[in-house]
């Protein structure tokens, strides 16, 4: 398959202190601390290990073991431990761990979505395998969501009448290997009564679009992650283009990262817009661009 999309993904190894080794996408990193004191802040969440002042900057401190179910990690063994400093979601964290391996070089055709055996509890959007043993990919936004204590429909945006019937005259798709964020994503549509289907991978959204196309309902708004095993958002917006039957869809890619490249990447893929998940106004107010211009386009 022809594409102009950047399959290569740089993954952070690191482990916890049950030994379990996990990664972490390395465009989320901002930097490696060794461990330094972490100053505990009153009526902090369990899970929230504290804070500290990294270059003139006070950021929380998560203790990743501790929000999966793991354990804090023992004081004897924080002498040992990092702080990995990561920029997603639009906030700034450390997470505590207990070890850091190395970077490695893979890819997102590599990387394998989790057996739904595993049931929804996980904490990973993937596994890679390396030197014969899998790799777990740590899905950093169900962590945020475990320690946010507010209730994500408390951020659902409310629109008229009139936007709400426009919206509900698009066929909606929402496409995100994170079952937080489709959740958060979904609970908007929900909310304004507004249809739509959802699926968790790019290769099974690419055939629902080719399926509803062939009978004449194709989709008209395509709500994609970027990072994502398999086909990723970048080569899902591609393919859509480049198919004359879907490529009439408006695209609307968003990641974690917070990143300008990202940006730059979707709209050379075809993206209409790009956003830094997750904000309920923003995605609201991108697919009523949306479907105004495609309503514009039928007149």
């Amino acid at each position: 398959m022809s594409s102009k999309a950047h399959h290569s993904q740089g993954l952070l190894l690191f482990t916890l202190h049950n030994r379990q080794r996990f990664a972490i996408g390395t465009l989320k990193v901002r930097e490696l601390v060794p461990y330094q004191p972490i100053t505990p802040m009153h009526h902090q969440q369990p899970g929230i290990a504290g804070a500290v002042t990294i270059r003139g900057t006070t950021i929380p401190v998560i203790d990743m073991a501790a929000v999966i179910g793991a354990g804090a990690i023992p004081k004897d063994e924080l002498s040992k431990a990092y702080i990995v400093v990561t920029d997603c979601q639009r906030r700034v964290a450390g997470f505590l761990v207990s070890g850091i391996e190395r970077i490695i070089e893979t890819n997102w055709r590599e990387i394998k979505p989790p057996e739904p055996a595993l049931g929804k509890g996980v904490f990973i959007t993937g596994t890679v395998e390396l030197e014969g043993k899998l790799v777990q990919l740590m899905d950093v936004e169900l962590l945020f969501a475990r320690l946010d204590a507010s209730d994500t429909k408390a951020a659902l945006v409310s629109v008229t009448d009139v936007d709400r019937e426009l919206l509900r005259m698009m066929n909606i798709l929402v496409v995100d290997d994170s079952r937080t964020a489709r959740k958060q994503l979904t609970d908007v549509l929900s909310e304004l009564n507004v249809p739509f289907e959802v699926t968790d991978n790019g290769a099974h959204a690419l055939e629902i679009m080719h399926q509803k196309a062939a009978r004449g309902e194709a989709i008209d708004i395509l709500v994609s992650d970027i990072e994502m095993p398999g086909l990723d958002g970048y080569e899902l917006a591609f393919e859509v283009r480049s198919a004359e039957a879907l490529a009439h869809a408006y695209i609307i890619l968003h990641t974690s990262l917070s990143s300008e490249i990202s940006v730059s990447q979707a709209h050379q893929v075809g993206a209409n817009e790009a956003l830094t998940k997750f904000d309920a106004k923003e995605l609201a107010r991108s697919m009523l661009n949306g479907a105004r211009q495609l309503m514009e386009k039928k007149d």
